[in-house]
């Protein structure tokens, strides 16, 4: 995988520095938030930070380093996408004449049937990371595809290019005839899985230095068996001590009757979705096998999740990828900010790319601002701008259960960070130059950030980098 030689220069970066120190929660942000308006941030030649303060206070071990002055722009912590669909790379804002299901039914099977074509499938793989480093996403928890040669490819640009990164293919068992092309057998669903994890997986002595990892992703539950299940339970099970992930959707669509919920508990005879995950999938919710959830799962969506639902993924330290612009996409509803949050489970920021159409995580910010405001009554919530920063990094880093590595730059973390440069988008340089009245300091910062993240635009991202490594797009 790319790293830096051993021999590579320090480099002091020089910029306009937003981030949040130690392991805030979300409730926390606000007086987590660092804010340097000249600062320098120090990384060494293996691509880990050694110091982040005001310039004027840089310590004299950087006077040896690559000086990197990025002027006018803004160093922020590289942005983590814990959701999103490397099959639907070419299906954005596609028509299927309905919510979740028809969309599938009617758009994604056929689409991701393409990637059983090798030359298509590597097309797209270099597609999807282009497209990733294009949009500051330095980090992703990705649904792959069916086919082996699609994974590969995907694995391997990863690797190529140096972006970080779990990834695992996606299991489908049953499902309907649109899904065919995309189905295995059980014994072959289980087996592929695994040799992937054998192939592309780290062995446990490199987990704490490797960028790419491995997960068990089904597609959701309507698309397993009891079965595959109890033997993914089992694999899972086999795995966890290396590190190997898992993750799935939960409580997307509650459409009444034939909605994605009413089918899973009608389907398995349980009485909640997330009893399927739980290994409590036998009719009346009886133990069938292990459960899938833990301190390295992600569940996507969540938007109707019970409060016991939600306190079982707390107290199993599972996380939520949280997706509004894909909940609007396709009117599956309004995750509820303040009960989630509340119920102490990790909830950060996913795209879903395609059902959500943008790749850029400041988009699926401004969504979950505009969203959670207009919650109803108590419920609604303005989320503070350091929370959003929160729900784009630090969050994604701690549902990957990456934060001792990734999402600020503390000292000791790998220099994952994005510069913006709002030169490069008009409007936001106008808004950050001329827009901003408030002139208490605590509240001008806040202010300023707020501006950053809700009014930039994918062409302002200038330089994308990890592990003190700039990536090309």
């Amino acid at each position: 995988m790319p790293e830096l030689p051993p021999d590579t220069a320090s480099q002091l970066h020089r910029g306009h520095i937003f981030h949040l120190t130690g392991r805030p929660t979300v409730e926390e942000a606000a007086e987590a938030l660092v804010v340097h308006p000249d600062g320098g941030l120090l990384v060494d030649g293996a691509g880990v930070i050694r110091w982040c303060g005001p310039w004027d206070q840089r310590p004299a071990e950087a006077a040896d380093a690559q000086l990197i002055d990025h002027g006018g722009s803004f160093i922020l912590p590289g942005f983590v996408d814990t959701h999103i669909h490397f099959p639907q790379v070419n299906s954005i804002d596609a028509y299927g004449g309905g919510q979740l299901l028809e969309w599938l039914d009617n758009c994604i099977f056929p689409a991701e049937a393409r990637f059983a074509d090798e030359g298509f499938a590597r097309g797209a793989a270099r597609e999807f990371c282009h497209r990733l480093v294009s949009a500051g996403t330095t980090t992703s928890l990705v649904f792959g595809s069916a086919f082996p040669v699609a994974q590969d490819a995907l694995f391997g640009e990863y690797r190529r290019r140096g972006l970080r990164g779990v990834i695992g293919r996606g299991i489908q068992t049953v499902g309907p005839d649109t899904a065919k092309p995309l189905m295995t057998s059980e014994e072959d669903a289980i087996r592929l899985t695994q040799e992937e994890i054998d192939r592309w997986h780290p062995a446990v002595e490199e987990a704490g230095k490797a960028l790419v990892y491995a997960a068990i992703v089904p597609r959701f539950s309507l698309s397993v068996t009891t079965r595959t299940l109890a033997a993914l339970g089992e694999l899972y099970d086999a795995y966890r001590d290396r590190g190997v992930y898992f993750t799935s959707h939960l409580n997307e669509n509650n459409r009444p009757g034939d909605g994605e919920i009413d089918a899973v508990k009608s389907l398995y005879e349980v009485d909640s979705y997330l009893d399927t995950y739980d290994g409590l999938f036998l009719p009346g919710s009886k133990r069938g096998g292990k459960s899938l959830l833990g301190r390295r799962s992600v569940m996507a969506h969540c938007v109707h999740c019970t409060d016991d639902e939600l306190g079982r993924l707390a107290a199993a330290e599972t996380a939520v990828a949280h997706c509004p612009t894909s909940q609007l996409f396709l009117g599956s509803g309004t995750m509820p900010w303040r009960r989630t949050i509340a119920s102490g489970v990790t909830v950060a920021a996913g795209t879903d790319f395609a059902a959500g159409d943008s790749w850029f995580i400041p988009e699926v910010l401004n969504a979950a601002f505009k969203v959670h405001i207009s919650e109803q009554g108590e419920a609604g919530a303005a989320l503070h701008p350091a929370q959003l920063l929160h729900l784009g990094t630090v969050a994604g880093a701690r549902a990957l259960d990456l934060e001792d590595r990734i999402g600020n730059f503390d000292p000791g973390r790998e220099a994952d960070f994005v510069v913006i440069d709002p030169s490069c988008y008009e409007p936001l340089a106008n808004s950050l130059r001329w827009g901003l009245a408030a002139e208490e300091k605590v509240t001008r910062r806040h202010g300023r950030l707020f501006t950053l993240l809700m009014a930039t635009h994918e062409s302002a991202l200038a330089q994308t980098w990890v592990r003190g490594r700039r990536l090309d797009a």
